[in-house]
């Protein structure tokens, strides 16, 4: 392993995970819009980030995870991530707390962080285009789960930050990890993407997509769009 290529998957990936906390620290601002367009426009970006991890979903974590697995295989495995996260859904439920959007971010996040350092040594061009991708899903991502902790009353808003600081940290990590030991294990690589797909998809519809409706408005699910659109336009470019 070169040390250009570990020094390229730590800066990348702490660029891209970078924007977790920054997400968290713009939710903290109550008055970030005037008040007549506060609710649509939260609503708003709760869509984009439902639009941005379904695009996730579609273009990054299932195609190229179904690429690396036995068909049967894709398909266990991403009704396991499906299954698991629905259990994990019902205790944090079962308890009190509001994690979905974490959650979603987490998923999201950490096997695209993998892909990003087993990208970099065969296709650096790709990684980098992967963690521009990352870092401007992450940023809804981070605003909408930071609103949604911060709500639930069971964390303050420095604790929250301090988790998603915690969080980013991640990224580097995973990265080393995916340049590591994945470049020769593409088959658990596309394990990963193909759970965490799952467990997304199960989140959007369950979690996400359920707070998006407000009644006269249109600007919600055309954020929806928009989030897509931006995974799509990254998916154009890598190709």
């Amino acid at each position: 392993m070169a040390a250009e290529s570990l020094g390229h998957a730590l800066l990348l990936a702490t660029i891209a995970g970078a924007t977790i906390p920054l997400g968290g620290w713009l939710a903290g601002f109550p008055r970030l819009v005037p008040r007549w367009i506060e609710a649509e426009f939260r609503h708003s970006v709760i869509a984009f980030g439902g639009g941005a991890l379904l695009a996730a979903v579609a273009l990054v974590l299932i195609p190229e995870g179904a690429e690396r697995v036995h068909p049967g295989v894709a398909l266990a495995l991403f009704a396991a991530g499906g299954i698991v996260f629905l259990l994990i859904d019902r205790a944090i439920a079962q308890r009190g707390g509001h994690g979905a959007q974490f959650m979603a971010m987490m998923l999201d996040f950490l096997p695209e962080s993998l892909a990003l350092g087993a990208l970099l040594a065969g296709a650096p061009h790709v990684a980098v285009l992967l963690a521009i991708l990352i870092g401007l899903q992450n940023l809804p991502e981070g605003f909408n789960a930071f609103r949604e902790i911060s709500e639930s009353g069971t964390m303050s808003r420095r604790r929250i930050l301090a988790l998603f600081v915690a969080t980013a940290a991640l990224g580097p990590v995973m990265a080393v990890v995916g340049l590591v030991a994945l470049q020769d294990g593409q088959a658990v690589l596309g394990g990963i993407m193909l759970f965490a797909a799952g467990g997304i998809l199960y989140l959007i519809f369950q979690d996400i997509a359920p707070q998006v409706p407000l009644e006269r408005h249109w600007g919600p699910p055309l954020g929806a769009v928009a989030g897509f659109l931006l995974g799509f336009a990254g998916d154009l470019a890598v190709g």
